[in-house]
């Protein structure tokens, strides 16, 4: 097994750079429409508009606006080109993840926003299209916290996710069963259109639960969480950057620290309710101007629209970290490091760095080449979900390091030698599929 898992890493990945496309005469950003964009209303009410309105001022066109149109929910985001006259539009739809992907069956769009990943079903319905996992079609963009809220004079500040579940199914029905003041709980919840009550489905109800059907349902995370502000018996869960004046309480598993979603728990995915923001795409050839602003989506300039809007960017950085639970060699080790914003993470089942991962490494040898980093030297740190043994444990969290220095050593960085931990700090319970979360490398900077 040892020997079919070291195999496994050692198979090629493709690393690919973030470039920019010089248009020609066969360019398309004048061409009126350019693409439409169906989905997530989590990606598509604030993040979607905003990465297009940038990209389009990035081509050179004026009078870049975002108009809503007679349909909720709808957008056109516009630019003219000051030379020609010519007017560009990228049209979004944002009524849900599910909608995006029957968009892109239908042909009614381009990319399709999501705020989950996709579904087995949906990735059979879309086999037309090409393997819709691959590298080439999923597009994870930013890192958002599915934040539990309430009202801000609550006294609650923790529950566990099944404490949520019992909480949202309705078994719990007052704030003095949690340790809250006696008072009757308000529950909201988005709509069955929503990529983020997939999430919440998925990671907090799961099987066992079903959502109580007195639950308020909303189509739009800002309109729940304004709700909740206003009502003290409240509760909801809404996309990181939708908390507004809510307080999002922090979160917990069998065996795990509570975490509230805050930056370096998001954006390492260690917060137990933290999720990906995805955009989709036909693995198979694209309109030039959808691999363009795919591109620029990924790069510098699209991560800080992230980082504007409220969502948690994929760009590392290092942040330094207080307190460090664990073993005296784990503290010894990171002492004096810092902690990037970054866990590396492999695709479910396989020892191969995942969609996601591929991207970060190129971040990585981004951030090392430039001037401020010369001196530093970065340091990788596995771990993984409880095996047989103890041993066997570290042995593989220990491999996961070896792969993430191997592709960064193929591309000419330098890193620290290499540990693993195994089963220790897990972000995850150990049973069930969450259990493959536990499966990553974090990188510190030393």
């Amino acid at each position: 097994m040892l020997k079919k898992f070291l195999n496994g890493f050692v198979a090629t990945v493709c690393i690919c750079a973030f470039t920019t496309t010089v248009y020609g005469q066969d360019s398309d950003i004048n061409s009126g429409h350019l693409f439409s964009m169906h989905g997530s209303n989590t990606v598509g009410a604030r993040l979607g508009p905003a990465l297009v309105e940038k990209f389009l001022r990035s081509k050179g066109l004026a009078d870049v606006q975002t108009k809503t149109t007679n349909t909720e929910n709808e957008y056109t985001v516009s630019g003219v080109n000051s030379t020609t006259g010519q007017w560009s539009h990228v049209s979004i739809a944002a009524h849900g993840s599910s909608t995006g992907f029957r968009a892109l069956q239908s042909g009614d769009a381009d990319i399709a926003m999501a705020s989950r990943s996709i579904k087995g079903s949906e990735v059979e319905n879309l086999v037309s299209l090409g393997d819709m996992l691959s590298f080439s079609a999923e597009h994870v963009i930013a890192i958002d916290g599915l934040a539990v809220i309430v009202h801000p004079s609550n006294p609650v500040n923790e529950l566990t996710k099944k404490q949520i579940a019992q909480i949202f199914s309705g078994e719990i029905k007052n704030w003095s069963e949690v340790g809250g003041n006696r008072q009757a709980i308000s529950v909201h919840a988005r709509d069955d259109k929503s990529g983020t009550w997939d999430t919440f489905k998925s990671l907090v109800l799961g099987k066992e639960y079903s959502l109580v059907e007195t639950a308020q349902r909303f189509e739009s995370n800002d309109q729940l969480s304004n709700i909740v502000t206003r009502n003290s018996g409240a509760i909801g869960f809404v996309g990181l950057a939708s908390v507004a004046s809510a307080k999002a309480i922090a979160v917990s598993e069998p065996g795990t620290t509570p975490l509230r979603p805050e930056q370096i728990a998001v954006s390492t995915e260690d917060y137990p309710l933290s999720r990906r923001l995805f955009l989709y795409t036909s693995a198979k050839q694209k309109p030039a101007v959808v691999d363009e602003f795919l591109h620029f989506v990924q790069d510098q300039s699209g991560q800080n629209v992230v980082d504007t809007i409220g969502f948690v960017s994929q760009t590392p950085v290092a942040l330094s970290v207080s307190e460090r639970i664990g073993p005296h060699e784990y503290q010894e080790l990171t002492e004096n490091a810092q902690r990037l914003s970054i866990n590396v993470r492999f695709s479910a089942g396989s020892a191969i760095l995942d969609n996601k991962a591929r991207h970060d490494i190129q971040r990585l040898v981004n951030m090392m080449s430039l001037p401020e980093y010369s001196n530093r030297q970065i340091l990788l740190v596995g771990f993984g979900d409880a095996k047989q043994t103890e041993s066997r444990s570290k042995v593989l969290s220990k491999l996961r390091a070896v792969a993430v220095k191997s592709r960064l050593h193929e591309n000419g960085v330098q890193v620290a030698p290499v540990a693993g931990f195994g089963a220790f700090k897990p972000v995850a319970s150990n049973n069930g599929n969450g259990k493959l979360k536990n499966q990553r490398v974090e990188v510190w900077l030393m």
